[in-house]
């Protein structure tokens, strides 16, 4: 690691957990790959797809602030998966 990065993660170590959990989320944000744009007509058969499943009752639907939270708990390590 660089003196740059050590100092930065020395830095980052002595934040309030919940902001170290901000910066981890938006570390790894930055990290993904872009998302391909979403044209073309594999990408709308899909997403119809998807659309009657929700519509059917099919999907398995989890609330965002459940999503959130699993992934605050595997950040964290307490997750199980």
């Amino acid at each position: 690691m660089s003196p740059t990065t050590e100092q930065l993660l020395t830095s980052a170590l002595r934040l309030p957990e919940s902001e170290r959990l901000e910066l981890a989320e938006a570390l790894l944000a930055a990290s993904e790959p872009p998302v391909p744009d979403p044209t073309g007509e594999a990408w709308v058969a899909e997403l119809h797809r998807r659309s009657a499943q929700v519509g059917a009752g099919e999907a398995a639907l989890t609330p965002w602030p459940e999503v959130k939270q699993r992934v605050r708990d595997r950040l964290e390590g307490r997750g199980g998966g």
